[in-house]
């Protein structure tokens, strides 16, 4: 013991001896000159060597320093608002999306324009834009894999019906209302039919995500009115994509030929992915699983999940359709799909979505919306967005032989936007369909009917509970 107690310092003292033998002779080899350019540079080196504090502000420039403050700053304050949103009953996707606008330039870029410029430069929104996308792909493969869709084929008739009245109702009046806002409103080079479709399947999405979250955060899952909105979301949902596969599909084609084969492409991917692609990665994961090989499963399903994103974005019909597809397409197993959203979900959710918002936020420009004209034209929007989406589901859900009730409820959660309209408008304003005073209406838009979801289902509440109180 003694032997090898004594063993460790001498082998340490022996090499150590070695290398300084080796520095005090590397001492004498000659040095060579410094160059002419590099002679320039050095009183900059020697400056910044003087300002220990300075250098030190110098490295938090460094795009990877700035990546990681970014994604500190955004965390911080997208966490903040949303808590302060669960505060008074709102869903925490309403204080992300305001944390987003406000880290923006309708806020910070207006009273701190120095900080701003320095924490959000212009070249770094690419990083952010590609790191958002990431996370978007990611969220969107979730909300493909929580559709149940054999609960849409259960009720099918009802929800069915109720959801695609809660497209074509609103998709009309926003179809109609980019006929009279086209000439002051639209990018140059913008054709009418891009701008309007546009239009349109921005009034008419809805946020299952965000829908699915106020049923479970209210005690509504399993009772008919949750079980009923959640389907008419998820069949929206499913129509609304279908619907944006193909306007981007046609604004992106450069002639009607074009337009047509990407849509004939778009139809062969999708059945594609549900005939060939589905049954064979459920008898790859369920393989996998037998023999214990969970991350070879993983695998899968993630090369799955790429590949399928990959060919939508080639095709021409967005990388975030071919992630919901990917999603919709997955094993039907509970335990694979609560696998995948575990490791999924918190990475996505509470650090790549947020991202998303400030992203989007960095974009809004309230600030643009400095006449009263462009107020009431905003106003005008969210009445149509209102009236179409809270009214079309509402009506429906009456004449399906639903109570007022009900279909008031059904109604007011149909009308939630949330994440999924800001996914929506910033497809278009990347396609150069939105002009920024629109995208910044619309941003507006999205942000006030996902917000008044709460208040007006506990309206319906009390108007039930005074009922009840009345007859009594």
């Amino acid at each position: 013991m003694k032997k090898r107690l004594l063993l460790y310092p001498a082998i340490i003292g022996v090499f150590g001896v070695l290398i300084w033998v080796i520095l005090e002779k590397g001492r004498l080899l000659p040095v060579k000159a410094v160059t002419a350019v590099t002679a320039t540079a050095a009183p900059t080196a020697t400056h910044a060597a003087g300002s220990d504090w300075w250098q030190y502000f110098e490295n938090l420039k460094h795009p990877l320093s700035l990546l990681l403050l970014q994604i500190v700053v955004i965390m911080l304050v997208a966490r903040l608002f949303g808590i302060l949103a669960n505060k008074i009953k709102q869903p925490a996707v309403v204080g992300e999306i305001i944390a987003g606008v406000l880290l923006g330039p309708s806020l910070l870029g207006w009273t701190m324009p120095s900080f701003s410029a320095f924490l959000f430069p212009a070249e770094s929104l690419k990083t952010l834009q590609f790191l958002s996308q990431i996370g978007l792909a990611f969220f969107m493969f979730i909300v493909g894999m929580e559709l149940d869709i054999s609960k849409i084929r259960s009720k099918a008739h009802d929800a069915v019906m109720i959801s695609h009245a809660s497209i074509i109702v609103p998709f009309f009046l926003g179809v109609w209302l980019a006929y009279y806002l086209f000439t002051g409103f639209a990018p140059a080079g913008v054709s009418f039919p891009a701008f309007a479709l546009f239009m349109g399947i921005a009034m008419s999405i809805t946020a299952f995500p965000v829908l699915a979250r106020i049923v479970q955060e209210r005690k509504l899952t399993g009772t008919p009115l949750g079980t009923m909105a959640i389907t008419c979301a998820a069949a929206d949902d499913v129509t609304a994509w279908c619907l944006l596969a193909v306007v981007v599909a046609i604004v992106k084609a450069s002639g009607l030929i074009s337009a047509l084969i990407t849509i004939l492409m778009s139809v062969v991917f999708v059945a594609t992915m549900l005939w060939a692609v589905r049954p064979w990665l459920a008898r790859t994961v369920q393989r996998h699983l037998a023999r214990k090989r969970q991350k070879a499963a993983i695998s899968a399903v993630f090369l799955t999940l790429l590949l399928s994103a990959l060919a939508a974005e080639v095709i021409g019909i967005h990388a975030l359709f071919g992630a919901f597809l990917a999603g919709v397409i997955m094993p039907q197993q509970a335990d694979i799909k609560q696998l995948l959203t575990d490791k999924l979900e918190d990475v996505s959710v509470l650090l790549l979505l947020p991202i998303f918002f400030v992203y989007t936020g960095l974009r809004t420009q309230i600030g643009l919306l400095n006449q009263g004209h462009l107020w009431v034209v905003c106003g005008m929007i969210m009445l149509v967005a209102v009236s179409g989406k809270f009214g079309g589901s509402t009506l429906t859900a009456r004449l399906m032989g639903q109570s007022w009730r009900q279909s008031v409820s059904i109604g007011a959660l149909m009308n939630t936007r949330g994440l999924m309209e800001l996914v929506v408008l910033n497809i278009g304003y990347d396609l150069g369909i939105l002009s920024p005073e629109i995208f910044a209406m619309m941003v507006l838009m999205a942000l006030a009917t996902t917000f008044m979801t709460g208040p007006l289902l506990d309206l319906v509440a009390f108007s039930e509970r005074k009922k009840g109180l009345l007859a009594v």
